[in-house]
């Protein structure tokens, strides 16, 4: 049972890396090589839809860890396993602090409400997730060390 657990918790959050990673690398730089209404709207649709899947996501995958700590706490790697969760501890603290405040914002703007500094935001935002996803790519890593 806990050999499920391990591997049910690590495809999630790797499946959630994977998204994180290409909202960085892939959906971002695509969208701000649009011309800026488009850019904005395509912004804030994102930031509609992921940031509704996410919380439920960052928040979920730190419970597995979690659980597989506790369940493996005597078996080889849950130190990994603590620090992975540690790291997502990080990751969900950084969103509520830093990500999801802008992204509240941007959500709801339109190229007539938009304020002034919104490419800054947006751009801020974007320094913020690439920090994130070094952190939950870490998370994962360790996650997949423990497994072997």
């Amino acid at each position: 049972m806990l050999t499920a657990l391990e591997v049910f918790t690590t495809v999630v959050v790797g499946l959630m890396v994977g998204v994180e990673f290409s909202v960085a690398f892939v959906m971002n730089p695509v969208l701000n090589a649009l011309p800026e209404d488009s850019s904005q709207l395509g912004h804030a649709h994102g930031g509609r839809m992921l940031g509704a899947a996410m919380p439920v996501w960052y928040v979920g995958s730190l419970a597995l860890v979690v659980v597989w700590a506790v369940a493996g706490r005597h078996h080889h790697g849950t130190g990994l396993v603590v620090t992975a969760a540690a790291l997502l501890v990080l990751s969900v603290i950084m969103s509520v602090l830093l990500l999801v405040p802008i992204n509240n914002r941007n959500r709801t703007w339109t190229p007539e409400n938009r304020p002034a500094d919104w490419k800054e935001q947006t751009n801020r935002w974007g320094r913020y997730h690439h920090v994130r996803v070094a952190v939950i790519i870490a998370a994962f890593t360790l996650l997949v060390a423990a497994l072997a």
